[in-house]
């Protein structure tokens, strides 16, 4: 070495550092990549093979001064096998640029690229290639490489030479050049990437690339430099001590590395941020931990043991100082681990632990005591129907809000998000939640972009390109807004989760995107399954209060009305003066009269009890059913009902169980009978029309639309609102939905003012 302590331990301590952080992400870019293709392979080789120069460039730097002065085996062993991985890295490193620029996504030369671009890159593969060869060759023959001693002592004068140079160290600066000068060209000229979030990614580590490449030409007309100084420049007296290693290269050398190293770790920004060589559409979290790790473990290891080195210790103590360091990182690496586990498992604490549906279900319905349904001045409508409260709902599902709230605020530490319900169970959440908590009317220009992803997501092959990842979005076009999430059950696409950029301007994480993922479908399969609970209690509460309603009302009309009539009846009967047979008394007719108001007021009675499956059903399907019920029940309620029906989808629902059925005739015959009752508000001589329709398309649809006058509100939340007020007063679309939904059916309704009503009943093939 120089025997300058500080020169010496900075030599090997950059060093070192270069040999480790290369080889880590050569082996993570291996090992870690989704797809290990060609240019995985090509990236990580080319790394390994950096790798291996900076493991001869240390050999050779470990070794005493009597090997460099006596020119030992081992020092041309690891001075000619240096060579070969430096000559190979420059090639390596041009294509795994064209690579990465996605020249070689699809076959070589096939990509339309311009005609000027097209041409130089052809031109570059080939005279790079060509000049990689002969290289090789040269490195490979006898005596074409002049060994270290006499490199450093300017005594090559042999064989292969141009004008008394060497016409290896002729070729190696202008092949390293030209490398590297077509590597930045091409970074400056990407090709469209085939890759989810490719180009976002590609423009996100371009500067870090670049940074690299620039640090790379620099460190390249250092070699050319100090190339030409050695053969042209410098006296030779300098070299007549038999000094292999001089001051002034240990400098060069020094800078060399250190500009590579810092080339290195800009590539592994690249690389660990931003998954250019892994194929990863986002970063990994617990990667980029990693990479931190092995930077840190690099800097101490190098710097310690090039320390030991300089001081020039036994080999025992090499090895208790690797021992000793080992274990203390491996210590501290565990315990970095633990507590990112300890604060995981605290941020996901309140969606993992008890969400206290007991109490909600039972804080939800409690306030529908029975004198809720047993007012006094209630009294049975014509129809026969009872009058039934719509059950309250918690004020904007603050739980689920809260619980949002922590995700996106505490967990993401995104600026904005939106969890927007889609398909059967969008009805059962309410309308979107968004964090923070914004005014409805804000969210309208939500609209359009869940419209434009629902779209997408419906189309399989994108579906197969993608995966279930997701879709950037463009923040400027979306109001903020940089990810749609996918959320999926068993029934299909049930929600999107929209989020915004991070707080502090990082990008999201993979892990970050599967977390919000799995906590929108969870806390929507929770909030589902929570309104259906509070709408079925519901339901049974308001049968619990029908019966007693009913067991009242027959109790009083029996006791009061009924068996005084009859008590009346049987008196006046009594009182009738014998008649001979055959000859009929004038006294009868009114106990005959009275008899037969006494059967009317039992009738009736019988009629307001809750009706029993209709016997059509069964026997004339459910299209049947339905066109019975719009013949008889309806026959004067509109002005003309136009009849749309596919016989495969008849089919199908003969082939449905009864009580699936059933719920489709009732949900149907509820929109029928809401379009007889509400379609001509407060214009009786309205021409009121229907059309009903029974298709089979991915599932069976009933679509009821009339032409009356319309809801009279509209929201931005989905159809539930609407549903809510195309119900009121009755059992009503609310109750339906929620029976729909657990047969694995869904119901939607849309309105315009004055154009009338659609409402639109589907069950899944999934379901049938």
């Amino acid at each position: 070495m120089t025997n300058n302590f500080w020169l010496d331990w900075a030599l090997m301590a950059v060093s070192l550092i270069n040999i480790i952080l290369i080889s880590w992400l050569g082996l993570t870019v291996l090992l870690n990549a989704e797809h290990r293709d060609a240019g995985v392979v090509l990236a990580g080789a080319g790394l390994l093979l950096g790798a291996a120069f900076f493991v001869s460039h240390t050999a050779l730097l470990g070794l005493s001064i009597q090997e460099l002065a006596q020119a030992s085996w081992r020092l041309n062993l690891w001075w000619r096998a240096g060579w070969l991985p430096l000559a190979a890295a420059p090639f390596a490193w041009y294509l795994m640029v064209l690579w990465y620029t996605g020249y070689w996504e699809n076959e070589p030369f096939s990509i339309p690229l311009q005609p000027t671009l097209r041409f130089r890159h052809r031109l570059g593969i080939g005279a790079t290639g060509v000049l990689l060869l002969l290289l090789m060759a040269l490195l490979l023959a006898t005596g074409s490489l002049p060994t270290f001693v006499e490199l450093a002592q300017r005594q090559i004068a042999m064989a292969w030479n141009v004008a008394s140079a060497p016409l290896l160290l002729i070729i190696f600066p202008l092949y390293i050049l030209l490398c590297i000068g077509l590597a930045l060209d091409a970074l400056y000229h990407p090709l469209p990437s085939s890759r989810l979030m490719g180009d976002q990614a590609r423009a996100r580590a371009r500067p870090w690339l670049i940074g690299a490449t620039l640090m790379l030409l620099v460190v390249s007309m250092l070699v050319v430099g100090v190339i030409f100084w050695l053969l042209y420049v410098t006296e030779d007296t300098v070299y007549e001590r038999v000094i292999p290693l001089t001051l002034p290269l240990a400098r060069v050398d020094l800078l060399i590395t250190a500009l590579i190293g810092l080339a290195i770790f800009l590539v592994g920004q690249g690389v660990i941020a931003y998954e250019i060589f892994t194929g990863g559409a986002l970063p990994r979290q617990a990667l980029r931990r990693n990479w931190l790790n092995a930077v840190g473990l690099a800097l101490c290891f190098g710097g310690l043991a090039s320390a030991h080195f300089a001081f020039q210790l036994e080999p025992v103590s090499t090895l208790l100082l690797a021992a000793v360091l080992i274990t203390s990182f491996y210590a501290l690496v565990n315990r970095s681990a633990y507590r990112h586990r300890e604060e995981e498992i605290r941020q996901l604490r309140p969606f993992v632990g008890s969400q206290h549906l007991y109490e909600q279900l039972l804080g939800a319905t409690t306030s529908l005591a029975l004198s809720d349904f047993l007012k006094p001045d209630s009294s049975v409508p014509p129809n026969g129907q009872q009058p039934f409260p719509t059950p309250p709902r918690q004020s904007d599902d603050i739980n689920a809000y809260a619980l949002f709230h922590n995700l996106c605020h505490n967990v993401l530490q995104v600026e904005q998000a939106h969890l927007v319900p889609l398909g059967a169970l969008a009805p059962m959440i309410g309308g979107i939640i968004s964090y923070p908590l914004v005014h409805h009317d804000a969210r309208a220009g939500l609209t359009k972009i869940v419209e434009q992803q629902t779209a997408m997501l419906a189309s399989s092959e994108w579906k197969a390109q993608n995966g279930p990842v997701g879709m950037a979005l463009d923040p400027v076009r979306a109001g903020g807004l940089s990810w749609s999430v996918p959320l999926w059950s068993e029934r299909g696409l049930i929600g999107l989760f929209l989020l915004g950029d991070k707080r502090n301007n990082h990008l999201l994480t993979q892990e970050e995107i599967e977390l919000a993922r799995a906590s929108g479908e969870r806390l929507i399969d929770t909030q589902a399954g929570l309104e259906i609970g509070r709408r079925l209690l519901a339901l049974q509460r308001r049968q619990l209060a029908e019966s007693q309603l009913l067991d009242r009302r027959a109790r009083r009309i029996l006791h009061d009305e009924v068996l005084p009539q009859l008590h009346t009846a049987l008196l006046a009967l009594t009182s009738l003066p014998r008649m001979p047979e055959g000859q009929p008394s004038d006294e009868v007719a009114p106990v005959a009269d009275l008899l037969t108001d006494t059967h009317r007021q039992i009738a009736a009675l019988l009629r307001t009890m809750p009706a029993r499956a209709m016997p059509q059903l069964s026997e004339l399907g459910l299209v049947g059913a339905l066109q019975a019920l719009a013949a008889n029940e309806l026959a004067n309620a509109f002005y003309v009902v136009r009849w749309q029906v596919d016989e495969d989808a008849v089919q199908a629902a003969a082939t449905l169980s009864p009580l699936t059925q059933e719920v489709l005739f009732y949900a149907a015959r509820e929109a029928m009978r809401n379009a007889a009752r509400h379609g001509r508000s407060d214009h009786p001589q309205r021409a009121l029309e229907l059309d009903v329709a029974v298709l089979r398309h991915n599932g069976l649809h009933i679509q009821v639309q009339d032409n009356g006058v319309g809801l009279a509100t509209h929201s931005h939340d989905g159809a539930d609102h609407a549903v809510r007020e195309a119900t009121k007063g009755g059992h009503g679309l609310t109750l339906h939905s929620t029976l729909l939904a657990i047969v694995g059916g869904e119901l939607t309704v849309q309105s315009q003012p004055q154009r009338g009503v659609c409402v639109t009943i589907w069950l899944p093939l999934g379901f049938m």
